[in-house]
């Protein structure tokens, strides 16, 4: 009787656990993921100096890049009063995903944000740049900061995302919303938002660059795209993927440097793999919405 109770209640806690898993994610394999200690900084990590994330390091004690994160993510549940009784601990505990990681996990964020709209490039295992990007543009639209993991935090809002406002709700059914704040490009279809990109906005500094000076600001306003180069271009500021102009001379664009502040010179640099399908959306005419909300 003893024992037939003490199972009961193992097989109770385990359907507890996989109850409180985010989405689908019981039954994935956790204990397969593997992580793959240190691999080396992508190139884009040079271009953002102000970068103290540690991408692809186990996460250390008092992170300065997201100073409120304390739940030591990715080690073995502790025993003491936040742990529940016994060896199960009070919530699952989903390890934390850097950069270079791969695995069932990595396709099940990637799948994940795809479906929110936060496009993550071609299909993969490997928790590359083109992720990286999707997860700091996940991790503003939730009001998380931008860091190089899926932490605890970020599994929680995955779990239950917070719903993409409209920053010009009487906007076309087809448009652009561009969030100079949280540096925030949404592109609506059908009165929805069906890509969510990371960008880097003007510098709003002064600037002098083969011949041609000036600020480097993104004018906020109501515009339309006026005119769209396929492909790269290049022109005196640098080299340019497929971009719609919306204001003169500025567009926004696909680059190969897109880091977590603004750095353009007035064009919204865009990550490459979002370029494409964002020209492919924008026609001629459309609406762009350029915002600096409060």
């Amino acid at each position: 009787m003893r024992r037939n109770f003490r199972c009961f209640l193992m097989v109770n806690a385990a359907l507890m656990l996989t109850a409180c898993t985010p989405f689908d994610l019981a039954y994935t394999g956790i204990a397969s993921q593997r992580h793959s200690g240190h691999p080396a900084p992508h190139p884009g990590d040079v271009s953002d100096p102000g970068d103290t994330s540690h991408a692809g390091s186990a996460p250390r004690s008092g992170d300065v890049s997201d100073p409120g994160d304390t739940s030591h993510a990715g080690s073995a549940p502790r025993s003491g009063p936040d742990s529940g009784s016994g060896d199960v601990p009070a919530r699952p505990q989903f390890p934390t995903l850097h950069p270079g990681d791969e695995g069932a996990l990595v396709e099940k964020v990637q799948s994940r944000l795809d479906r929110l709209g936060f496009k993550t490039g071609p299909p993969g295992s490997e928790y590359g740049p083109a992720l990286r990007m999707a997860v700091w543009a996940f991790q503003k639209a939730n009001g998380l900061p931008a860091v190089d993991r899926v932490d605890p935090p970020t599994w929680q809002a995955l779990s239950h995302p917070e719903r993409v406002r409209p920053l010009v709700p009487s906007g076309g059914s087809v448009r652009v919303e561009i969030d100079l704040r949280r540096q925030l490009l949404t592109a609506w279809k059908d009165g929805r938002p069906a890509l969510i990109t990371h960008i880097s906005t003007g510098t709003g500094k002064p600037y002098c660059k083969n011949g041609h000076c000036g600020v480097a600001v993104t004018p906020t306003g109501d515009f339309r795209a006026w005119w769209r180069t396929a492909g790269w271009t290049s022109g005196p500021l640098g080299d340019q993927f497929y971009t719609v102009y919306f204001n003169g001379g500025i567009g926004f664009h696909g680059s190969e440097r897109v880091p977590r502040h603004p750095a353009s010179h007035g064009c919204i640099r865009v990550p490459l793999h979002n370029a494409r399908p964002l020209f492919d959306m924008i026609q001629t005419g459309q609406p762009v919405y350029v915002r600096r909300p409060a």
